[in-house]
């Protein structure tokens, strides 16, 4: 096997354990809220999340773990996920609780770049996607002042 090949299959396998964790984590507490662990209750509670919005916050948990984990809706999870976790991060800030921030955002960091080594299109930027398409505008861009100009 060649070296682009074993590089390719490492970036694969690296990037699915790197997708896998933040998904288990963020759907294992989900399920703890949905169980009513009373540690998590008290503590979600605390932080102004109790009853109905206990309930709410972990459906949408479920359902940002469930997008991201599933191939085919990956793009949309991340993005749906860096949400939630962006929130439990700002939630966290805003009562005081620096430390707990930092959890969440391991997992977003471990989600995105999970991402990208898995689906490197997914960082894509369109400047750099067609070199020709890039020079074709940067040429009609120049002409357009010279003609402006004349």
């Amino acid at each position: 096997m060649d070296g682009f090949g074993t590089k390719q299959r490492i970036r694969r396998i690296a990037g699915n354990i790197l997708i896998f964790l933040p998904g288990l984590a963020v759907t294992m507490s989900s399920i703890v809220k949905f169980a009513g662990v009373p540690a998590v209750v008290h503590n979600m509670a605390a932080d102004g999340f109790a009853n109905g919005k206990l309930t709410l916050v972990a459906s949408l948990e479920i359902i940002s773990a469930g997008l991201f984990l599933f191939p085919r809706t990956r793009s949309f999870g991340v993005l749906v996920l860096s949400s939630f976790l962006g929130g439990a991060i700002c939630t966290h800030v805003q009562m005081g609780e620096y430390a707990k921030g930092i959890g969440p955002s391991i997992l977003l960091i471990l989600a995105w770049v999970g991402t990208w080594l898995r689906h490197p299109q997914s960082l894509w930027i369109p400047d750099r996607a067609s070199p020709t398409t890039s020079q074709s505008f940067s040429q009609n861009r120049q002409e357009s002042w010279a003609s402006k100009s004349a």
